[in-house]
């Protein structure tokens, strides 16, 4: 299925952080340590740091130098005790669970955070044997009960999952309490993990946010567990394909370097609450930060999870109209002119049976003019016409593709929506009620 990237498409791809590959040898801080001497100004040699630093205000017994720096020790050692390291494993590439992982890297335009190895899902033998597939991410504690917020592309799937905490080596197995594929989380809780090592980290709220706030990202990017970078918020105004469905929803960015490894882990501001889960990445195409990263608001997390808590490893589902349509402001001047269609909307092609869409009685399109479009939700070399477009959805003008879906997937099951719709060239108020509906190759 193909997504429009939008602006994210600009110069590079989106990339799921987490580990996909990497080795690196650490070396001891005692291989690393030399005397420190007068720096040297000749030509080709390296200028080493000055032995006495200048004179002036320090902070945290003299290591930081500002503010800013204390601020950030102070954050990262109040809540590195929250950050927690995930490690996955799917043993069987032929079980449900690795098809379900493989139909959602078909759907999703950027790949999944996981090392495949040869990409073949063997031991590399010649002998076709299974391999085991396996995969790192993050993860944060929201509460004393242990429960653990993550990204589901880090979870889903997995047959067996471990977590780690900061300054303990020992590994604890986990389970799925439940997750959000439309949304990309997912809540899992370890097991037999000492109380004492569950320490929550607390939550803010992402609409007090402002562009040039400081933002601190925790994780283990490329497998490298509790690493710490540092960047500042760079926009609120980011849309982005998210979850399953991959419809475009609001993500902070941030030039923080995310990598691979840091998905489903938090991120921070200054008062160390989480304000964003750490998601996907701006690649270039190195496959890792290039300085442009996205993460989920926290308000999100909030709002989902009271329904995560209580999912008993099920799936939150997210209702759907049951339609099929066409974004009118994708077709031509002429386009719209030869079928008497406005500006802007969503011109329905198809309403799927036993839909909320079919009962709230919308009609979908019956005839077909002119070209097809490019843009999305074109099916064919012709635009079926004739059907409903809806204008508006609870008196908010649809001006875009994705200004539809959005709203829906914002609603929950049971909810009602008005929908303002113009047909025959009337306007009229359609009232849907929205509930879960699955059907194949649909846009809404």
């Amino acid at each position: 299925m193909k997504k429009n990237l939008s602006i994210l498409a600009l110069s590079g791809t989106l990339a799921l952080g987490a580990f996909v590959g990497y080795g690196i040898n650490e070396r001891s801080a005692a291989q690393n340590a030399s005397s420190v001497s007068a720096p040297q100004s000749t030509q080709g040699q390296m200028v080493q740091a000055l032995a006495t630093p200048p004179q002036g205000n320090t902070y945290s017994g003299g290591r930081a130098r500002t503010e800013s720096e204390a601020n950030t020790v102070q954050v990262v050692k109040q809540r590195q005790g929250g950050l927690v390291y995930i490690s996955v494993t799917e043993g069987n590439p032929g079980s449900s669970e690795a098809q379900l992982r493989k139909r959602m890297q078909e759907q999703m335009p950027f790949g999944l955070p996981f090392d495949f190895g040869d990409g073949s899902g063997n031991d590399g033998s010649g002998l076709g044997t299974p391999r085991a597939q396996t995969g790192t991410g993050s993860g944060f504690f929201v509460n004393k009960s242990g429960d653990i917020v993550t990204n589901n592309h880090v979870v889903d799937g997995a047959s067996e999952i471990t977590i780690r905490v900061h300054g303990d080596k020992k590994e604890y197995k986990a389970r799925v309490i439940a997750r959000a594929p439309d949304f990309d989380l997912a809540l899992i809780r370890p097991e037999g993990l000492p109380q004492n090592l569950i320490q929550p980290i607390p939550l803010g709220d992402s609409s007090k946010l402002d562009v040039g706030l400081k933002a601190v990202a925790m994780g283990a990017p490329f497998g490298l567990d509790f690493s710490v970078s540092e960047g500042i918020i760079s926009s609120l105004e980011r849309t982005a394909p998210v979850g399953m469905k991959g419809i475009e929803q609001s993500l902070i960015q941030t030039d923080a370097a995310i990598n691979p490894g840091n998905s489903g882990g938090p991120l921070l501001n200054s008062s160390g609450e989480v304000i964003g889960v750490n998601t996907q990445i701006l690649t270039g195409g190195a496959g890792q930060s290039a300085g442009v990263g996205f993460a989920i608001p926290v308000n999100t997390v909030k709002k989902l999870l009271p329904q995560l808590q209580a999912g008993n490893g099920g799936v939150l589902q997210t209702p759907s109209l049951g339609i099929q349509f066409t974004d009118v402001g994708a077709l031509s001047d002429a386009q719209r002119k030869q079928a008497n269609l406005p500006e802007s909307g969503a011109l329905i092609q198809r309403v799927y049976p036993n839909s909320p869409a079919a009962a709230a009685g919308l009609r979908g399109s019956t005839q077909a003019t002119g070209q097809g479009a490019d843009g999305p939700g074109a099916q064919s070399a012709e635009i079926p016409t004739g059907g409903d477009v809806i204008t508006a959805i609870d008196g908010q003008a649809i001006t875009s593709r994705d200004d539809l879906p959005r709203t829906i997937i914002g609603k929950q099951i049971g909810d009602s929506v008005k929908l303002t719709v113009l047909r025959g060239g009337q306007i009229r108020d359609v009232t849907v009620n929205l509930k879960a509906f699955s059907f194949p190759n649909a846009q809404q």
